[in-house]
């Protein structure tokens, strides 16, 4: 309680600058009362998205805080056909069902995250948002721009950049109920007429929502995090150089979720979704620095040199109850991971408004991965420790021809190549008398593998006037395969995206809207199944895919009433195929398949015959149905400088089915809707507000990984309250 009352007395200092668009925004155009021009980077240009023949969903900060996203996780509320699934230690990222649905460090993400142009690894990827200019999501395919392939799309986090034009800032605090407090800042400084700093920083946290029964009364799924960026600016004349340095500390206090209805440890499932039955102390830690140099040089002609380079280091460890439960035959898990990444892309960039514009680049990602997972299973032990090596490198070209000056051509071509290669054992037995002191190896994580592809894009725009775009193209997306262990290997991801655009500006620029329809043809689906030669998971490719769909988004605003709405409808369809239902064993290490006649005797091996499951197919695993949300606000002028604006936001994502066997008991998602509101008064500089997150109380799955299930947080509220200089 001191912590919060301390927490609010702060909060009277602080504002969300709502200046804040993104990284090089034209001026908005049109009055107050109209729609501004809303500005993308993520096709290495300062562009229009009105004008852009993608489909994307842009917000800008205060589109965030209208959405209540926070965090990577809470973009699905506000975009449509975005699906974004809890699955611990990394998150099932997927839009228009394609995407990530797999832990294992030998799978790429199909939906690539970016945070100031820097590729994300999939860990450490649930940090809260400060101090963002903007958030980008493309869907379909990005095979040409993109630094690092992706099947499914594509989301870029802007953070503000330094600028040369004064000092400048804002500060905020927060309270709430369960704990709820936030402090977070900038500043900008120019220290001369060519050179500029801005620091920013925050602090949040919240009590645990859930109740843990067991004897160590963890606190698992609360939240203690606090990280800092600092951007340095410098421009000289047309050359500018751009230093992001970025730090985040993150305490969870262990992932909190329970055994899966119907799975082998839910009867011991107590009390409601908010209750934990741990047997076992939990923790979980993760750390990520971030670094980026962007240097950019215009020459006389227009062309623009461009290049960015990176380096990050992200790690998690703790200690897990892998069963969620008391079981006497239960896990427990200490785990470790550590990935490093170094990455170079080099741009050449023509001027834009040009008959003929065109990209050139080339980019090179290396990522070195290093995991320790030590399991205890009635107290014998299970060594797993993998270290893997990635390379990614790529060349790229796009071009745009105009026709005429209302028809634009474009074409755009990527070869991709990706190296990886990886050392590890499994072990069993380490410290138990009998067996070698460091255990004994009982499966090889040896392996390489390497392939490349060429991708791309064709399409053709057609602008009929100010207001309106057409356009189609055709693209194609590549995931890179990887390796298990020497002798098993799986295929790249391959998908084909057919797809049709308008975009349109009605009512005198009162009502903006994008609607777009596709149909992907989508091979090779990789995924993690048990492979009885080992007993262990391993990524294989296992069916062929059809995916269609429809989405459209709208904008509007009419005097102090604003309205934004989306909605997508994705049908997707998995051929059927056969496998072992890792719901229909026990969990844990149980060996390779037992010769003929052999009983199962696990760890030393196991009989996987009656767990050999044939299906039909079904839908994309973590593909919705059906998303859709909207904002409404109205705001109220009460003096020349004073407003109160009430505004109401809903979204919902639908059920959706988390593993290959289908069943409507232990392998789906229910769908869910949530509502927040937020009310702010502002006066010049200065603002207070009261927020509310699920206001209606809703009990829903977040997501799955393994056995377990996780859950979405209650109703939270509280207040903001700030200013900007």
């Amino acid at each position: 309680m001191k912590r919060i009352l301390l927490t609010g007395s702060a909060a009277i200092m602080t504002l969300w600058t709502s200046s804040a668009w993104s990284q090089e925004a034209a001026p908005q155009a049109g009055s107050s009362n109209t729609l501004g021009e809303i500005v993308v980077t993520a096709q290495r240009r300062t562009e229009n998205l009105q004008k852009v023949p993608v489909a994307a969903s842009a917000l800008d900060a205060g589109d965030l805080k209208a959405n209540a996203v926070v965090r990577l996780n809470d973009l699905q509320n506000a975009t449509p056909a975005l699906s974004i699934s809890d699955a611990g230690i990394t998150s099932a990222v997927n839009i228009r069902g394609i995407g990530l649905a797999s832990n294992s460090p030998n799978v790429t993400a199909g939906v690539a995250t970016y945070v100031d142009g820097l590729f994300q690894p999939p860990i450490v990827q649930a940090n809260s948002f400060y101090d963002l200019a903007s958030v980008e999501v493309l869907r379909g395919p990005q095979g040409t721009l993109v630094g690092s392939n992706s099947t499914g799309g594509a989301i870029f986090i802007n953070s503000r950049n330094p600028d040369l034009n004064g000092i400048n800032g804002y500060a905020e605090g927060s309270a709430g109920n369960r704990g709820n407090f936030g402090l977070e800042g900038a500043v900008n400084v120019p220290l001369s007429s060519t050179l500029a700093v801005r620091g920013a920083g925050f602090y949040r946290g919240h009590d645990s929502y859930f109740n843990d029964v067991g004897p160590f009364n963890n606190k698992a799924g609360k939240l203690d995090e606090k990280g800092g960026r600092l951007g340095v600016l410098w421009q000289p004349g047309d050359f500018r150089a751009l230093l992001k340095v970025q730090y985040n500390d993150r305490d969870i206090g262990g992932y909190a979720y329970r055994p899966i209805r119907g799975t082998e440890y839910s009867p011991y499932r107590v009390g409601d979704i908010y209750t934990l039955n741990y047997d076992t102390p939990v923790a979980i830690g993760e750390k990520a620095f971030i670094s980026s140099l962007e240097l950019r040089q215009e020459f006389a002609s227009g062309i623009v040199l461009r290049s960015i380079s990176g380096y990050q280091s992200k790690k998690i460890e703790g200690v897990n109850d892998v069963d969620a439960s008391p079981a006497p035959d239960g896990v427990t898990q200490d785990y470790y991971a550590r990935e490093r990444q170094y990455s170079q892309e080099i741009n050449l960039i023509s001027p834009t408004g040009e008959t003929l514009e065109w990209i050139l680049g080339g980019y090179f990602q290396r990522n070195e991965i290093k995991v320790r997972i030590r399991e205890l299973r009635f107290g014998f032990p299970t060594d797993i420790d993998p270290d893997n090596r990635r390379t990614t490198t790529g060349i790229f070209a796009q071009g745009s021809y105009r026709v005429t000056p209302d028809v634009q051509l474009q074409l755009g071509a990527r070869y991709s190549h990706y190296k990886a290669s990886g050392v590890g054992d499994v072990r069993i037995g380490a410290g138990i008398p009998g067996f070698p002191p460091g255990g004994l190896p009982v499966a090889s994580l040896d392996g390489s593998h390497q392939d490349g592809r060429v991708t791309g894009k064709a399409a053709i725009n057609w602008t009929v006037n100010d207001d309106h775009l057409l356009y189609a193209f055709v693209a194609r997306g590549y995931k890179p395969g990887g390796f298990n262990a020497v002798d098993s290997e799986f295929r790249p991801e391959m998908v084909w995206n057919y797809e049709i655009g308008w975009k349109a500006s009605l009512f005198d620029k009162h009502v903006r809207t994008q609607i777009s329809a596709f149909y992907n043809d989508y091979s090779d689906f990789q995924f993690e199944v048990i492979e009885p030669t080992t007993g262990f998971n391993g990524v294989q490719n296992i069916s062929q895919g059809k995916i269609k769909g429809i989405e459209a988004q709208l904008q509007s605003k009419f005097g102090g009433f604003s309205l934004d709405a989306n909605v997508a409808y994705v049908h997707s369809k998995l051929a059927g195929l056969t496998f072992i239902n890792t719901r229909a064993i026990p969990s844990g290490s149980l060996g390779p398949q037992c010769p003929p006649g052999t009983p199962s005797a696990p760890p030393l091996c196991f009989d996987y015959t009656p767990a050999i499951t044939t299906t039909d197919g079904g839908p994309n695993l973590y593909s919705p149905k059906w998303t859709y949300g909207g904002t409404a606000a109205y705001e109220f002028q009460l003096g020349d400088d004073v407003t109160l604006t009430p505004r109401i936001s809903y979204s919902y994502v639908g059920p959706r089915f988390t593993y290959l066997a289908y069943s409507p008991v232990s392998d789906r998602i229910a769908g869910y809707g949530l509502l927040s509101g937020l009310v702010t008064l502002r006066t010049g500089q200065f603002h207070i507000e009261a927020y509310g997150t699920n206001l209606t109380g809703k009990r829903y799955v977040s997501g799955q990984f393994g056995l377990n299930e996780f859950y979405g947080a209650p109703r939270e509220y509280g207040i903001r309250a700030g200013f900007t200089f």
